[in-house]
């Protein structure tokens, strides 16, 4: 039996796979699985195995798991496609009678109208449907999603946002990956578990603005912006009608709370405090 990690070529999914080795797990029972070859490679390196995997192929999948496997079923990045991948894991996992699947969902999943939802929250209802042991991870936001508003204003000393007074209970990717990763080592402990996973703490866009201050020398101020003059903002920016509807619609969403759930969970599953958020910014600076 093996611990397998889908989209382990992608940020969380490789940071998972370092912080199941941390734990000790033997490197030999670990699967990390994705498409892109060069990064199976680097984690090929780490000493697990490898296997190439296209979630738009399920006959890939059905190559690589076996009875009895743990399976990290990493939520896909794209969406609109992201339902259609989840259910060929899903499937897979089903037909090979794994162990134990644990999913990356998102913050309220099923109760909420975060514009990022609605997909995870079928992907929530087909794992239920599926009779297999599950555990879900409702990830909040991570701290990193922040990179290029932190370059604006390493340019301009301006967050420009419409995010208004909303508050965002972020952690870095790593402190995401260490509690997944101790789901990942003990499933049978968390079966049937969902847990709400976010930072220590919320804060709100003018902490964010006087954080990347610090961690850019300079000063960094919050310009709050309405949903029509950040629409327009963005386009004239160059974003299309699709992408500026979207980020609209999250800044929002953050303005009405949607991400703004502190529970503690992240903390006590990866065993230590979350990152502060001018600790997670710091890395970003180029």
């Amino acid at each position: 039996m093996s611990i397998v990690v889908t989209g382990a070529t992608g940020h969380l999914g490789h940071l998972v796979v370092e912080a199941l080795l941390a734990r000790g797990v033997p490197a030999d029972q670990v699967l990390a699985t994705g498409r892109r070859t060069d990064r199976l490679e680097e984690l090929a390196g780490l000493g697990v195995r490898t296997a190439q995997v296209d979630h738009d192929d399920p006959t890939t999948l059905d190559a690589v798991l076996q009875p009895g496997d743990t399976v990290l079923l990493v939520s896909g990045s794209t969406p609109g496609a992201r339902m259609d991948q989840h259910r060929a894991v899903i499937g897979a996992a089903t037909r090979a009678e794994v162990g134990h699947l644990v999913y990356t969902s998102a913050t309220r999943a099923d109760d909420t109208d975060l514009v990022l939802a609605p997909e995870h929250a079928q992907t929530e209802e087909a794992l239920r449907a599926s009779g297999l042991p599950v555990t879900v991870l409702r990830n909040n936001w991570y701290t990193e999603n922040y990179a290029a508003d932190l370059e604006r204003a390493r340019q301009s000393g301006v967050l420009a946002a419409g995010a208004g007074d909303g508050r965002v209970a972020s952690a870095t990717r790593a402190d995401y990956a260490a509690a997944t990763a101790a789901v990942l080592a003990d499933p049978a402990e968390h079966a049937g578990r969902t847990y709400e996973l976010g930072g220590d703490s919320a804060w709100d866009y003018d902490e964010l603005a006087a954080a990347m201050g610090e961690v850019l020398g300079r000063e960094v101020t919050y310009e709050r912006l309405s949903a029509d003059a950040q629409g327009a903002a963005l386009r004239s920016a160059g974003l299309d009608e699709g992408t500026t509807a979207f980020v609209v619609a999250l800044d929002q969403n953050i303005a009405g709370g949607a991400l703004d759930v502190v529970t503690g969970d992240l903390a006590r599953l990866a065993g230590r405090p979350t990152t502060p958020l001018v600790e997670g910014l710091r890395p970003l600076v180029g």
